[in-house]
């Protein structure tokens, strides 16, 4: 792939069906929680991109055994114990979820174990996953709580009471998969984020007890002798699919049914801001596998759109999402707001700065703070001028949000780092050409 990206017409109407790659969540959990188990796990369609073969290399140096021929992969584990007692480098690559989940699977591993990142995770704070972990037992060595940081887990990890104020899956989860290794129940109070690690624990039936409130979610978990193997088909990434979600909102004529997508409702944030501001959304053929919610997604292009006020209350299920709603705020008639967005900049890059500046190059007057936007919209907006994207970290979705803007705005663009999309959604290029054809 040619690392430079040049767009310098629209995409043309388009009436097509897609299936967008395996939710990168589901299957980078869905590795951690296989290594857990002595018997065989299968997953189908697990997507293979970098960060999932990531998370992959790492279990395989702690012991597992990995199968992985085109979209299906087999993991034989250690179990809950490791057969290993020797140091070891971890490399996470890109992956936050990656660093800061397997930090909690490492909380019994007895001997010193070092974990890095690429440049971009390697700015991201860690302390978020230290602090609860160091109660368990774990001793940590760190870079001003940035990576590289060195991990010695404890023979007996206690149970904890956590209470996680962030609304960050990563965290939740990373302090789940200690309790699991407990003897004893964790108790964690956790305001509302994405739930995928609950219900497969759920469907697994492993002792986790669950109350939800409005704000908060209160999780108690029990540790366990053993886990049983995971099976599991996955779904599309609602992720992955606001891109040509909208995309296709703000092109003329235009109509997608993306199939067979995870829409559990801790995830679809992004759909439910999108049709408060006049999208066309339908979500359509719903059904229920091993705990999450599947469906199909029906967009149409959408004249009269107008901007929001966004409730913050949507902020945790529309997280990684927000750079592509920026779009649809600065096509809408009227002025948005979004506020509390500071974990935005917690990502692989800081979202919220570079969101406003790429607006800004396109001539779409912003005001930005260190957690919150306001969009001027103009719903007749249309570029003719030179924009260069580029330094922005290689954040995957930078490049992504650059490139639906290039060709629903219009304008002469010039985006770099292209092989940014390896880390979360390959064929991102590959599935836009086939809307062309």
């Amino acid at each position: 792939m040619k690392n430079i990206f040049r767009i310098n017409q629209k995409i043309n109407p388009f009436n097509k069906k897609i299936f967008v790659s395996a939710d990168k969540s589901l299957s980078i959990r869905w590795v951690l929680l296989s290594s857990l188990s002595k018997k065989k796990s299968i997953a189908y369609n697990l997507l293979k991109s970098e960060d999932v073969i990531s998370a992959i290399s790492c279990i395989k140096k702690l012991g597992s055994k990995v199968n992985f021929k085109k979209k299906k992969c087999e993991i034989v584990g250690t179990g809950l114990n490791f057969n290993l007692n020797k140091k070891l480098i971890l490399n996470a690559g890109n992956s936050g979820t990656l660093g800061r989940l397997i930090l909690g699977l490492l909380i019994n591993y007895q001997n010193n174990i070092k974990l890095i990142g690429d440049k971009s995770l390697s700015k991201r704070d860690f302390l978020r996953v230290i602090m609860p972990l160091k109660k368990f037992g774990a001793n940590f060595v760190s870079n001003k709580n940035k990576l590289p940081l060195n991990i010695r887990g404890t023979k007996k990890p206690k149970p904890i009471n956590y209470f996680e104020s962030k609304g960050s899956a990563q965290c939740k989860t990373s302090v789940i998969l200690a309790a699991l290794k407990a003897k004893g129940e964790t108790k964690i109070k956790a305001k509302k984020s994405r739930d995928h690690t609950e219900l497969m624990l759920r469907h697994l039936k492993l002792p986790i007890k669950i109350k939800k409130t409005k704000k908060f979610d209160f999780i108690n978990v029990k540790g366990v002798n053993e886990i049983n193997p995971l099976n599991y088909k996955l779904p599309g990434d609602i992720s992955s699919c606001a891109f040509f979600i909208v995309l296709t909102i703000l092109s003329k004529k235009s109509k997608v049914l993306l199939k067979n997508i995870n829409v559990n409702p801790s995830r679809i944030g992004i759909i439910k801001i999108l049709k408060k501001m006049g999208a066309k959304i339908k979500i359509i053929n719903e059904k229920k596998y091993k705990g999450e919610k599947i469906a199909d997604i029906l967009v149409r292009s959408s004249n009269n759109l107008k901007g929001i006020n966004c409730p913050t209350k949507f902020n945790s299920s529309a997280i990684d999402e927000f750079l592509v709603i920026f779009l649809v705020a600065a096509k809408s008639k009227g002025t948005s707001i979004f506020k509390g967005l500071s974990e935005l900049n917690q990502k692989e890059s800081p979202r919220l700065k570079i969101g406003s500046k790429i607006l800004s190059l396109m001539g779409v007057k912003n005001q930005v703070t260190k957690n919150s936007i306001k969009i001027f919209g103009n719903p007749n907006i249309s570029l003719s001028h030179k924009i260069i994207i580029k330094k922005y970290l290689k954040d995957h979705r930078i490049f992504m949000m650059s490139t639906i803007a290039a060709l629903t705005f219009g304008g002469n663009w010039t985006i770099h780092d292209a092989n940014s999309i390896n880390t979360s959604f390959p064929s991102f290029l590959r599935k836009l050409k086939d809307l062309e054809h």
